[in-house]
């Protein structure tokens, strides 16, 4: 959290503060973690080269 604070310049405390929830909800909410997952896991199927097309 402190880094990303850091490297950041916020114009009011308010927009600090909304930054900082989405980040605590993006990034340590477990569900929120399992979605980020699975759809990194469906993106990877995507790109994975098929064993026709090489």
């Amino acid at each position: 959290k402190r880094a990303r604070v850091l490297l950041r310049l916020y114009r009011t405390r308010d927009e600090a503060r909304a930054d900082l929830f989405d980040y605590l909800e993006r990034f340590h909410n477990p569900r929120m973690r399992r979605r980020v997952a699975r759809r990194d896991r469906e993106f990877s199927a995507l790109i994975k080269p098929s064993v026709e097309t090489g």
